[in-house]
């Protein structure tokens, strides 16, 4: 007789048998990924030649993968969730041309990185996110000129990178990659720049982030106004900004104020009059006047009286000497305020005004009969200037004489007929002229010590204003044109002239001012036919 132990043990090891029998057959029964086609696998390793695609199906066990002379067009996202074990994957000799984003997901476990001998032109920003445990990575040898900014982002087990035979551009694109290198613990092999020319030839091993000068900058819309205007100034009064423009047509000195919660400029007050072509706003002693030129009904001086909070007239300006008035520029030589209008009527003179404390009484006048279109204060080796442009005659030069406390007549601008307006500039303490003509040729001038020698000339289509813009360490000069788009152009100190910077859509423009307010830079435009403009100037960083 069989004891109960004996069964019991008999019994187990029946289930166990059965268990066994079972769990094979089902085994049998549950498909193991068979070797996609057009590839060879072994134990750990697969090979696809010629494939179409990436295939979905690999053994699980897979640990290496190759693609050798494969026809598809990238490597999209999500290609290879289907092989998690990966821990090394090979391209080469193949034909896509482009990794999209989150290319290689779903595989934690990926070392080995090789992409090389493709048509690789792009790579997208997000293409290796997820390779937390990548220690090689190479592109060598395909149709890289750059790489998207941070692309190694997130990759802190880098060891090696391998960018070698691409023709790589070192220009501000790349400037990341330069700091990524000197900040990095990977290692990468030398590699060279093959453009642009500053960089060309140059190992980008041996670069420095300082070695690329990346802050740009633009004029950028920012608010259209609705009315025409012939000139355009901008003040400080009582810390606060304000803008001044002339409006021939309405016959108003429209004034505007920057409100600092709106962010905008709006409507401040106006002073009526007719025909105006300038409000010249002057500030002496805290009290603001406003010179205020009119073509028809003489020129009349408004100052603001504060507690009535308006702008009442206080004097007429000889009608005698002032005719038809162009400009009008103000100025101080040794505390004494002054201003000069320019007159441009065959029986007008151009006239130098003086404040006495009272009012602004007749100083000198320069000179009848001449048409004058301009004029400009300036100091030429620390002696006041004034120059004078003439619709009949070359611009003429005068030095303040300080005995005689009155302007001297001392040269003119040999070869320069036909010049509407002069407006000077300094770039590191050297005085330079613009020169605007209206068809022809403009130019930029600069003194040489003893006299204005030619820089650079400008193709006027209709302009009427050339005017210099200082913003920081950015110096501009904006040729504005009746018959097409005004330009602005950018000083380039390495090159001592300026070049091609914007272009910038006003009509008519006739005159720029600057403003700056709550650290911000805007330049405002008037509109002899069109709309005024106010933009912006934005800084730009073009590394990122």
């Amino acid at each position: 007789m069989t004891s109960p132990s004996r069964r019991v043990t008999g019994w187990t090891l029946l289930v166990v048998v059965v268990a066994a029998c079972w769990l094979l057959a089902a085994g049998r029964r549950v498909k193991q990924p068979r070797c996609p086609s057009g590839c060879t696998c072994t134990k750990d390793n697969a090979l696809c030649e010629n494939v179409r695609s990436v295939p979905h199906t690999f053994p699980s066990d897979v640990l290496s993968l190759s693609f050798v002379k494969s026809g598809f067009n990238e490597i999209t996202g999500g290609s290879f969730v289907h092989t998690p074990t990966l821990q090394l994957l090979l391209f080469t000799a193949n034909s896509f041309d482009l990794i999209d984003e989150d290319a290689f997901m779903g595989l934690p476990h990926l070392e080995y990185l090789f992409i090389e001998n493709n048509k690789i032109a792009s790579i997208s920003p997000y293409a290796f996110r997820g390779l937390k445990t990548l220690i090689h990575l190479s592109l060598a040898y395909n149709n890289l000129e750059t790489l998207p900014k941070d692309v190694f982002k997130g990759m802190d087990a880098l060891t090696k990178v391998d960018l070698r035979g691409n023709s790589l551009i070192c220009d501000c694109k790349l400037k990341w990659l330069v700091e990524w290198m000197h900040h990095t613990n990977a290692t990468l092999d030398q590699i060279y720049c093959s453009r642009p020319p500053i960089h060309q030839g140059k190992k980008i091993n041996d670069l420095l982030p300082h070695s690329f000068d990346c802050i740009s900058s633009e004029f950028a819309s920012y608010q259209s106004l609705k009315f025409e205007s012939l000139s355009v100034e901008s003040f400080t009064f009582g810390k606060d900004q304000f803008v001044v423009f002339a409006q021939p047509f309405a016959g108003t000195c429209s004034f505007m104020e920057w409100d600092h919660v709106e962010m905008t400029f709006r409507s401040f007050d106006t002073i009526e009059s007719t025909s105006t072509v300038v409000c010249k706003p002057m500030v002496i002693d805290h009290h603001l006047f406003v010179i205020v030129a009119q073509l028809f009904g003489g020129s009349h001086i408004y100052k603001r009286d504060i507690s009535a909070n308006k702008f009442i007239k206080i004097q007429d300006i000889d009608i005698l000497k002032i005719r038809k008035p162009n400009d009008i520029e103000i100025f101080m030589i040794d505390g004494e305020s002054f201003f000069v209008i320019a007159d441009s009527s065959k029986a007008g003179s151009t006239t130098v005004y003086k404040w006495n404390g009272n009012g602004f009484y007749s100083h000198q006048s320069l000179h009848p009969w001449y048409r004058d279109t301009d004029v400009e204060y300036l100091e030429i080796s620390n002696k006041p200037h004034l120059i004078l442009s003439s619709s009949s005659q070359r611009p003429v030069v005068y030095q303040w004489n300080r005995g005689l406390k009155q302007f001297d007549r001392r040269t003119d601008l040999p070869e320069m007929e036909d010049v509407f307006s002069v407006k000077h500039f300094r770039v590191k303490g050297d005085l330079f002229i613009c020169l605007t003509r209206f068809i022809g040729d403009s130019k930029v001038m600069r003194w040489d010590g003893a006299m204005f020698k030619e820089v650079q000339t400008f193709p006027s289509r209709g302009s009427m204003v050339f005017q210099p813009v200082s913003i920081g360490n950015w110096q501009y000069a904006i040729l504005g044109s009746d018959y097409s788009l005004t330009q602005v152009y950018q000083w380039d100190a390495k090159r001592g002239h300026f070049v091609p910077s914007q272009e910038l859509s006003i009509q008519a423009p006739r005159g720029f001012s600057l403003v700056s307010v709550d650290g911000r830079e805007f330049l405002i435009a008037s509109s002899f036919k069109g709309k005024s403009q106010i933009y912006e100037h934005l800084m730009i960083d073009l590394s990122n």
